[in-house]
């Protein structure tokens, strides 16, 4: 491995990384933040639900849904920025 393929290298680790660790941070915030406030969301509503009830069954599906499509995305488009993509 020659030096520049070595900073290629560390530097989409690096970038990939960080895409990791937000979508992590992300995940927590849905999977473990929102169900324990959900009691203190409750007195707020949403389409006629209490909001803590719909944040946790139905909220936290989309919001893991899409983590996972955003992070897909991001990172082929990581893979694509230093050609090791497909």
């Amino acid at each position: 491995m020659s030096a520049g393929d070595a900073g290629n290298y560390e530097a989409h680790w690096a970038k990939t990384r960080t895409l990791t660790y937000v979508i992590l941070a992300l995940w927590a915030l849905f999977g473990i933040i929102v169900p324990w406030m959900a009691g203190s969301l409750n007195s707020m509503s949403f389409l006629g639900f209490p909001l803590g009830y719909y944040m946790c069954v139905q909220g936290s599906l989309i919001a893991f849904l899409l983590l996972i499509v955003v992070q897909n995305w991001r990172q082929d488009q990581i893979d694509d920025e230093f050609g090791v993509g497909d």
